[in-house]
């Protein structure tokens, strides 16, 4: 195939978007190891800082701090807003990641996963914090902060509570307590018929200061490669938050880097930083869990961006940013394989864009949600980004086209305990008087506890793309829902998929590392509609099954394993009567 070649705006905008990745690149590496080089330069590095002050997390608050104090008396944080009080001295405390002062911690395995982490850095926690002393107390922004610190993976528990009280001063502490964050990992996974390993070592918290950083090998269904990954959420003394990743696969290459001083809080005023990646690899495009045809799909994009906000007013947060996008696009065909019979067009936008964000501060304490036995902060207020931009030809765009993009997502009570989640996206451009690759999808989920260890789970979403590419397309199968079908079943330019789920919460807690739980599943779905549907697959499908979840609370890579046995009810009669998975999560 002859492609064709884009002219000098083009290289131009493509050499802009290369550049700024570059450079993004070397700023993130730097960043993540300026946040270790502190610590490397110490003397005694290798010892674990602040770990013995508080032995348990349900310890009772110590005397002291220069107020006088009885623990029973003091008041609550909201209590104290409406007197209000002052924050006075920060007390930080990291504890290790098993508590030997518990006789169910206390065994010689536990004593040497102590000895051998190394825990987080005072530092590094009170970075995070939203309040400083000085600050007068308020209620909604000690609630971020310990929501803040849960998003850390290298973090098991946090607790943030007043432990002296005396003139309208309050010493508050902050304790956590640590995630084990070394993984040499061998992993595999099992969905839709397909195999997944991996080979691979990862820290998630280098030195205790918060750095990830892992290499690893990996084989999928549709290729293999060697990674490399690290980043900071807080590096260069909390400054900015940088990541960097590398894959080389057997197919092409792939990166992703960021460099950025984001919103930290509600009540951050400004924000700016630069976003880049590059995918080189071949594609695949699926009729009945089976590869049809093949092509090679390259795909630059950066951004470079700077935001304001007037912070926190009456429960609601507005930000605006502004900055450039470029995006570059190209597709070919690959020699030795089926290619598709038409490919989508070679495109570049780039140009100015303007987003906006309007966020509610309406979060909820929950436990035994999408996990087990750990503490979740549910977003019941609405949560909203819309962005719009030009790509001009001035930049090197190959057309003239508004891009634009929106998500939202709001949570209701209709009843009490009930929960019903709404969210939406939509994304797209206009160019030449038309839309054009108009991508739109819709969610509802819904959850309603029926006692503390069980919980009904209900989800239903549609997705429709409107003057797609030839080869932009929406699958169901094994790996992404209808999980008694291969990966990637159906295809078209319609999907529809429901899910419900009986999801049971024990109380076992193996070895004191794993949380224990199991579900029961009915899933029904469908794609189609557009030239990428199969007309001889073209019907509902639908599957049962049931399933376990193992939660390993006590690690920083521990997401839920999930272990299912699905049940097709209306396959084909190649479809396996039972299928198997094996995959490991971020929810239940």
């Amino acid at each position: 195939m002859t492609r064709r070649r884009p002219d000098a705006a083009a290289r131009t905008s493509t050499a802009w978007a290369r550049g700024l990745r570059s450079a993004a690149a070397l700023l993130a590496a730097l960043a993540c190891v300026a946040a270790a080089a502190p610590v490397l330069a110490q003397p005694g590095a290798g010892t674990a800082t602040g770990t013995a002050t508080v032995p348990s997390m349900d310890a009772p608050p110590p005397r002291g701090s220069g107020h006088a104090t009885h623990a029973p008396a003091l008041p609550s944080f909201a209590e104290l807003e409406a007197a209000g009080a002052r924050i006075g001295k920060v007390r930080i405390v990291t504890l290790n990641v098993f508590d030997t002062d518990d006789p169910a911690e206390s065994n010689a395995l536990f004593r040497l996963a102590n000895r051998l982490h190394i825990v987080t850095q005072p530092k590094v926690i009170e970075r995070a914090l939203t309040f400083k002393e000085g600050d007068p107390v308020r209620v909604a922004v000690i609630d971020e902060a310990e929501r803040v610190l849960r998003t850390f993976r290298f973090l098991y528990e946090v607790r943030i509570r007043p432990v002296a009280y005396s003139d309208g001063v309050v010493d508050v502490e902050v304790a956590t307590r640590d995630t084990w964050t070394l993984d040499p990992g061998i992993g595999a996974s099992r969905a839709g018929g397909a195999t997944s390993s991996s080979l691979s070592i990862r820290e998630g918290n280098l030195l205790g200061t918060g750095t990830s950083i892992g290499i690893g090998i990996f084989r999928n269904a549709e290729r293999s490669g060697n990674e490399f990954q690290i980043g900071n959420e807080r590096a260069f003394g909390g400054r900015l938050s940088a990541d960097y990743a590398l894959q080389d696969n057997s197919d092409g290459r792939s990166q992703t880097m960021r460099i950025a001083r984001p919103f930290w809080t509600l009540d951050t005023r400004w924000a700016a930083g630069v976003t880049a990646s590059s995918v080189d690899r071949i594609e695949s495009v699926y009729r009945r869990g089976e590869v049809a045809s093949q092509y090679r799909r390259r795909d630059d994009v950066a951004e470079v961006f700077g935001g304001w906000s007037s912070g926190r007013v009456d429960g609601w947060v507005t930000r605006w940013s502004a900055g450039l996008f470029a995006r570059d696009e190209s597709y070919a065909r690959e020699p030795g394989v089926p290619s598709p019979p038409v490919l989508s067009p070679d495109q570049t936008l780039a140009g100015p864009f303007v987003r906006w964000q309007l966020i509610e501060d309406r979060f909820e304490k929950k436990v035994n949600r999408d996990q087990i036995g750990r503490t979740e902060f549910f977003a019941y207020g609405l949560q909203t980004t819309v962005q719009l931009g030009y790509a001009s030809s001035a930049f090197g765009s190959t057309k003239d086209a508004w891009v634009y993009q929106a998500n939202a997502s709001h949570a209701y009570e209709p009843w009490p305990t009930h929960a019903l989640v709404t969210s939406g996206s939509l994304q797209g451009q206009l160019a030449d008087g038309g839309v054009e690759r108009l991508r739109a999808g819709a969610r509802l989920q819904y959850y309603l506890p029926q006692s503390p260890r069980w919980l009904f789970y209900a989800s239903v979403g549609g997705d429709v793309l409107t003057n797609p590419a030839p080869l932009d397309t929406l699958y169901v199968g094994g790996d992404n829902g209808l999980r008694g079908y291969p990966l990637r079943y159906q295809s078209g330019s319609r999907r529809a998929l429901l899910t419900l789920e009986e999801r049971m919460y024990t109380d076992l807690y193996l070895f004191r590392l794993f949380r224990v739980g199991g579900a029961g599943f009915f899933d029904v779905g469908r794609a189609w509609g557009g030239p990428t549907a199969d007309p001889t697959n073209d019907r509902w499908l639908a599957n049962a099954g049931i399933g376990l979840r193992i939660f390993n609370v006590r690690a920083s890579f521990g997401n839920v394993l999930h272990v299912d046995l699905a049940f097709p009810l209306n396959g084909d009669p190649d479809v396996r009567k039972v299928q198997l998975l094996v995959k490991v999560r971020a929810s239940f």
